[in-house]
């Protein structure tokens, strides 16, 4: 009896038939290519041999030497950390030519200073320095200079030990004024603290001659006129549980001796001065005649004014 092609079993036997072979060359393949490390790069296991790849250096464009080469710091910004001026009154000195560099005169604004130039200002070597903020309460008796050519006692020779670096005071006190002076090598802090326009507070104990009259009070505390420029007191008043003649003064102003001239324009004479609060620092823990280092914390109170 003869098999019928088209029943299950004829189907089953063509199908096992031509199987077969085509199963047996892929098991031959998968054999041949397992554990091939190299080979046809059509095959999923392909890997390139790591000698055959050549390695290239890039080289560097010219935007990337031009960046290296400008890298250090701008030559106003160098003046100012070394204490003497402000990044904006830098700039001034610059193009008026007060600054070299390795002993070549700079007047272009924005040139910048390698790690190993030398730079002078009006002759004098600068370093950039550490930046340092010392608080004095200023006694009696002492002017707020550098140093003076009649040998009097300076406010230097009372923070002589307290920095190697070469700080200067911020704004002035007379010799008769006690109180509160900062000093700093800061050119940039300096300039903030000093322009009227920061409205940096000063708070000051002033002792008259004679008791304040309220009408003068009053005056005082009004908008005037002072030799030809006017006047401005942000607050005035008696000093509580005092005689009249303690009266606190708070002031913006940075003209010499203001506080003085303020009184003495209303006919008192300022027997006693003392700035007890500047900038928001104050006089607590700080005996007539020490010193301190400012915290961190204050420092970054004064950046932000």
């Amino acid at each position: 009896m003869s098999q019928n092609k088209n029943s299950s079993r004829g189907r089953q036997a063509r199908n096992s038939k031509s199987s077969t072979p085509r199963n047996k060359k892929q098991n031959n393949t998968s054999s041949k290519s397992k554990g091939k490390k190299f080979g046809n790069p059509k095959d999923k296991n392909y890997r390139i041999n790591p000698n055959s790849i050549k390695h290239f250096k890039k080289k560097p464009s010219k935007d990337s030497v031009e960046k290296k080469t400008s890298d250090g710091i701008r030559l106003n910004k160098y003046i100012a950390n070394a204490g003497i001026c402000s990044r904006r009154e830098a700039d001034m000195y610059i193009s008026t030519g007060s600054a070299s560099v390795n002993g070549k005169t700079i007047t272009e604004m924005g040139y910048k200073v390698q790690p190993n130039d030398i730079v002078r200002f009006d002759g004098q070597l600068l370093t950039p320095e550490k930046k340092q903020y010392i608080l004095l309460n200023k006694p009696k008796n002492y002017i707020t200079t550098m140093d003076d050519e009649r040998g009097r006692k300076t406010v230097m020779d009372l923070i002589a030990n307290a920095t190697k670096e070469r700080v200067y005071p911020v704004g002035r006190l007379d010799r008769a004024t006690t109180g509160l002076l900062l000093f700093t090598n800061d050119g940039e802090m300096t300039k903030k603290l000093t322009h009227p326009k920061h409205n940096v507070r000063k708070l000051y104990h002033a002792t008259l001659d004679k008791k304040l009259k309220m009408s003068d009070l009053q005056k005082i505390s009004e908008n005037f006129v002072l030799e030809g420029k006017m006047v401005f007191v942000d607050k005035i008043s008696y000093i509580e549980n005092q005689p009249k003649t303690e009266i606190g003064i708070e002031i913006h102003s940075g003209r010499n001796r203001i506080v003085r001239k303020i009184f003495a324009h209303f006919g008192y004479h300022v027997v006693k001065l003392d700035r007890v609060v500047f900038a928001g620092l104050t006089k607590k823990n700080l005996p007539r005649g020490f010193y301190r280092t400012l915290t961190k914390q204050e420092v970054n109170y004064l950046k932000m004014i």
